[in-house]
């Protein structure tokens, strides 16, 4: 049995976390044969579930189990918050989890950026995937900070592999 791993995305709004989280998901889902779940941070308390168009419809679209949690209720027939290792005893199944948000959770992080990074992610991110409309140069990226291309889902993948946390 291989182990379970978990990783985490960051990022401002817009930024392209759950783009990234949906490419990644379907090519572990559909090339690597992978069981993938994900947790989606809702700070706001506004997901609605199944609704087309929606986060939480399209990452369920790709195949994952998915789990939606806010400050009072965490979707997944379950109406309390929860903890990251409650939450992992729910999903029945999966061999990666690809969590959105929760940048308190002791799990390695992908930072994501479009045009310019605010650096006061620096200090919770192990790795920082950026797009040509980051200029890279104009900032001082911290040295175990791994510099990963946005639209490479390929390359993200193999530093999940690399880098997730054994859950």
């Amino acid at each position: 049995m291989q182990p379970r791993r978990a990783v985490a995305f960051t990022g401002p709004s817009n930024s392209g976390k759950t783009t990234l989280i949906l490419k990644v998901a379907r090519k572990l889902i559909h090339d690597h044969g992978l069981q993938v779940a994900i947790i989606k941070n809702d700070p706001k308390d506004k997901a609605r579930f199944d609704v087309p168009g929606k986060d939480s419809y399209r990452f369920s679209d790709t195949g994952a189990e998915v789990v939606v949690t806010s400050p009072r209720r965490t979707t997944y027939f379950s109406q309390r918050q929860q903890s990251l290792e409650e939450i992992i005893a729910m999903l029945s199944a999966f061999d990666v989890l690809l969590v959105e948000g929760l940048k308190n959770l002791p799990l390695p992080r992908i930072s994501i950026f479009r045009g310019k990074i605010d650096e006061e992610y620096f200090p919770y991110m192990d790795a920082l995937a950026v797009d040509e409309s980051v200029a890279l140069e104009q900032y001082t990226v911290p040295l175990h900070v791994s510099v990963l291309d946005l639209n490479d889902e390929a390359a993200v993948i193999e530093w999940i592999f690399q880098h997730a946390k054994e859950v």
